[in-house]
Parts: C-alpha cells; structure tokens; sequence
C-alpha cells in the first residue's frame, strides 16, 4: 500500500513562487512514476506534471504550466516535489500527488491519492 501526503499550499499573490511537497511511503514507491493533479472549483481534475520512477528519467508538463513549473524527486526521502513559478489566478485549484505505475497523463492510470492541498493566487 503506497501512502501520499502533500503539504505546502498556501494564499500567495499573482507571481509568486510556492513550493509544494509530497511525502510518499509504501514499498516500491521508489519506482513508481509520481504526478501532480489539480481540481478548481467546477472543473474536472487536470494534469499539471509528472515525474518517471528512479529507472528512468523522464518528466512531462501540461502545456499551461510548462516553464512555470518543475517537479522533482528526491528517492533517498521518498519526497516529490512541485515548485511553482511565476503562479496566476489560473492556478488556483486543490493540488494532489498520485502514483501510478508509469508516467501517464490521465488521471484514472493512477492508483494511489494524497488528500489534496489548497493553492490560493489572488491578484
């Protein structure tokens, strides 16, 4: 059984940077392929990025926050990590870690789910 837990959402204003954090346990998780999800208020939950297992490097964005945002990993602490740049009102939503075998972009191939934590850009 894989756990996710995130952490470090907040209220920042428009161009701000924020940090988000995903705390993974269970075994295996080190070569699970990690992505982040967000939900806005009506909207269906949408891919923002994802980052490949240990084996393989290999990441991928949606086209709305590419070059905003960067996920890493960091397998010694079995932490993820989602550092976002330059945020706009847009990306104000509920942001979720997920596992799932394989990086892919839907979010049904992902097995596992953190709780979710607020991000809040105001302008």
């Amino acid at each position: 059984q894989v756990q996710l837990v995130e952490s470090g959402g907040g209220l920042v204003q428009a161009g701000a940077s924020l940090t988000l954090s995903c705390a993974a346990s269970g075994r295996g998780v080190s070569t699970m392929a990690m992505g982040w999800f967000r939900q806005a208020p009506g909207k269906e939950r949408e891919f923002v990025g994802g980052i490949a297992g240990v084996l393989l490097a290999q990441s991928d964005y949606a086209d709305s926050v590419k070059g905003r945002f960067i996920i890493s990993r960091d397998n010694a602490k079995n932490m993820v990590y989602l550092q976002m740049n330059s945020l706009n009102p847009e990306d104000t939503a509920v942001y979720y870690c997920a596992a799932a075998p394989r990086l892919r972009l839907r979010s049904y191939d992902y097995d596992y789910w953190g709780q979710g934590t607020q991000v809040t850009v105001s302008s």
